[in-house]
């Protein structure tokens, strides 16, 4: 794992997508087809921001999944995370491969995690792009998270943390509102990703950076098995690297 802390949250977007897009040209002149996977939060927008005005990365060629997606609102809801996708990147990328959107509010979840679950099984993940929760979470893991289950996607419950969070950056205008249960992509799936890109900016992550990058690997810490992975980027603020002792 390396770690990289920038001057600021815009910088550390930047620099996180750059880094990306670099693997994914060389990538490119390697293999037919490419696997991205695309984060979402107000941790991201500066991140997504530069990645779509990065030259030369071979978009029609590359097919995108995300981390994950509430149970039970439409893709028109404020907080839908295929709204944000489909606004802040696939609109930006005419040429785009294909992206595979996560149905939460499909009529038959099951059967929505099992078509996801078919499309990523033995493919190869190029990039995943991602970040960290204020309880350390890694996509929507929530402590304690399972670090065993090996599909692709997974249905898990949001704590309260994590709800809270959500509704501090204001998806939603009242916990009320805040969904209890998300589909998320597992720990084990984005583990398997040949290269993980990391964006971690703010002070109200420090705790959490800190629990995970520095403490021991732990499904309280969901984001700490990133520490065991062999090709790991992650990109601090300032702010968000405040109580780490061993940079």
């Amino acid at each position: 794992m390396k770690i990289e802390i920038c001057e600021n949250s815009s910088v550390l977007g930047v620099m996180a997508a750059r880094k990306g897009a670099s693997i994914l040209r060389c990538a490119g002149n390697e293999r037919e087809r490419l696997t991205l996977v695309l984060p979402t939060g107000a941790s991201q927008f500066s991140m997504l921001e530069q990645l779509i005005v990065e030259p030369e990365i071979p978009w029609e060629r590359i097919d995108v999944f995300h981390l994950d997606e509430y149970v039970g609102i439409s893709a028109q809801h404020p907080a839908s995370f295929r709204r944000y996708l489909n606004e802040r990147f696939v609109a930006m990328v005419p040429d785009l491969g294909s992206f595979h959107a996560i149905a939460g509010d499909a009529g038959n979840l099951q059967a929505e995690i099992d078509r996801l679950n078919s499309l990523l099984a033995g493919r190869v993940v190029d990039v995943c792009f991602a970040g960290i929760g204020e309880n350390g979470h890694l996509a929507f893991n929530d402590p304690p998270a399972d670090f065993e289950i090996d599909d692709p996607y997974i249905l898990v419950e949001l704590d309260l943390a994590c709800r809270r969070q959500q509704k501090n950056e204001g998806w939603f205008e009242n916990m009320a509102d805040v969904p209890v249960k998300a589909v998320s992509m597992s720990i084990r799936q984005i583990m398997k990703s040949r290269n993980l890109i990391i964006s971690v900016p703010d002070a109200r992550k420090a705790e959490a950076v800190k629990n995970c990058l520095e403490d021991e690997v732990s499904p309280q810490y969901p984001a700490s098995v990133l520490q065991q992975h062999e090709s790991c980027h992650v990109f601090l603020d300032p702010d968000s690297a405040c109580f780490l002792e061993k940079t």
